[in-house]
């Protein structure tokens, strides 16, 4: 990847400093990845607390192929005409509209009430996301923290897969799938295989978050592998894997800034799952440490760690270098927007894209 200074990026103003870089790279690189839509989740950027027309008005400006507006409070009403002409105007410029929401199981602990229960959340969003034109409603179970629950996660796997057998009938009626994601060290890629399977793959898939991967322990690829006849949505951002001493660390990186192999990842993505978008969801300088299976207080809480799952894991992490210190204003609006322009200016380079072409 270019080495670019991030205050330089921006002072060459944003929208044009990514059609330089990236019309540069394009010059210059293979491109496993041609055909792939490009886009990105609104969390990638969420320190400007944009509305989703002002989500919209950034999307134009970065020529992206689609959105994905990642939570239900980036809408200023519900109104179903308000949400129509948010999906109009992206429509007109050639943009793909997902919505989402966050936890859609009742028994998760980063479940909120906000919007009902947890069948009532996940009805609301599909709603949402029919007036939007949207196709594809995504969500999520939990997170890591439920590995720590009494069952640990067996019992809201089985709530997930109620509560979207209980909208079946809305989904089907409002032509939209649910996506469930891999979130926050939660489910492993077989286990989000098997609640799609349980649910339904008829109206049920998956939204694939590359970086979740590695905070279950996964080669981001090994899990592209098993999830890629699902996938519908995705959050997508880099991760340096190294070994520390006897643990292994994962740090979430801008794209092109890690050590995974993104051409033979989009290779992939291309044979697996073609028409669903690469969204990048940037939340760079985040990180986990895993120590080695002697640290029973850690490991009891992932038994679902498949061995041939974890081997991919450590022959990943062989492959890594400590990335470096953290910057201190990784929370600030200057490094999530250069963070996010910078990642899609990589993926530009190694072919992803089609609205900037044009």
């Amino acid at each position: 990847m270019m080495q670019t200074n991030r205050r330089t990026f921006l002072q060459l103003g944003s929208a044009s400093a990514l059609s330089t870089i990236g019309s540069s790279c394009l010059m210059h690189a293979p491109k496993p990845a041609q055909g792939l839509a490009l886009g990105f989740d609104n969390f990638s950027i969420r320190a400007f607390k944009w509305n989703a027309s002002q989500v919209l008005d950034y999307a134009e400006k970065t020529r992206v192929d689609s959105v994905l507006l990642s939570d239900l409070d980036v809408y200023e009403s519900f109104d179903p005409l308000y949400l129509k002409e948010l999906g109009a105007r992206a429509k007109s410029a050639g943009i793909e509209l997902q919505a989402g929401t966050g936890s859609i199981c009742g028994k998760a602990t980063n479940f909120r009430d906000t919007h009902g229960t947890d069948v009532e959340h996940l009805t609301l969003t599909l709603k949402v996301a029919h007036h939007l034109g949207a196709k594809v409603a995504r969500c999520y179970q939990g997170s890591s923290k439920d590995r720590k629950l009494k069952g640990g996660l067996a019992p809201l796997i089985d709530r997930t897969v109620a509560v979207c057998k209980s909208v079946e009938s809305v989904a089907k009626d409002l032509n939209v799938k649910i996506a469930i994601e891999n979130h926050s060290g939660d489910l492993t890629a077989w286990q989000l295989k098997g609640l799609i399977e349980r649910a339904g793959p008829d109206y049920v898939g998956a939204t694939i978050d590359a970086g979740n991967a590695a905070f279950t322990m996964e080669d981001p690829i090994e899990n592209l592998r098993i999830l890629g006849p699902y996938v519908l949505s995705s959050g997508i951002r880099d991760t340096a894997i190294w070994q520390d001493g006897n643990d292994i660390k994962a740090w979430w990186k801008a794209m092109g800034s890690g050590n995974i192999d993104w051409p033979a990842y989009f290779k992939l993505w291309g044979k697996v799952c073609p028409h669903a978008p690469v969204q990048l969801e940037t939340i760079s300088q985040w990180g986990r440490t895993f120590p080695p299976k002697s640290d029973d207080a850690f490991w009891q809480h992932y038994p679902d760690i498949r061995d041939i799952d974890y081997s991919a894991f450590i022959k990943r992490a062989a492959m890594g270098t400590p990335p470096p210190e953290a910057p201190k204003e990784r929370f600030s609006k200057e490094f999530m927007q250069t963070d996010l322009e910078i990642s899609l200016a990589y993926c530009r380079r190694i072919g992803l894209g089609i609205n900037h072409l044009h």
